[in-house]
């Protein structure tokens, strides 16, 4: 999926292949089709589209899915843009840290 973006290689998600069943959970739940299925195994075919949600990790069940839910710059975007306000994740050029 091409489109929600601010920073590449941030989010906190992780998948495990070899605990994957290949059930497609992950795909049904996930807001921004973040995984596709090849080869009976997950695989995360656009990472850098994941919010940091939790859903595709609370739906895993064989806890293959690990991702801090609500952290980093996804939270501080989504809660800037309902606030009107600037993200939160501190991701400002005077800051050493981003996320």
């Amino acid at each position: 999926m091409i489109g929600l973006r601010y920073l590449t290689d941030v989010v906190t998600l992780k998948l495990d292949a070899a605990r994957c069943n290949g059930c497609g959970m992950c795909i049904l739940v996930c807001p921004h089709a973040v995984f596709a299925v090849e080869n009976r195994k997950a695989i995360m075919r656009d990472r850098d589209a994941c919010m940091e949600c939790g859903a595709c990790a609370r739906n895993c069940p064989e806890d293959a899915i690990a991702v801090d839910a609500g952290v980093g710059c996804a939270a501080g975007i989504i809660q800037g843009a309902v606030r009107g306000t600037e993200p939160t994740c501190d991701c400002s050029a005077d800051s050493d840290s981003c996320c």
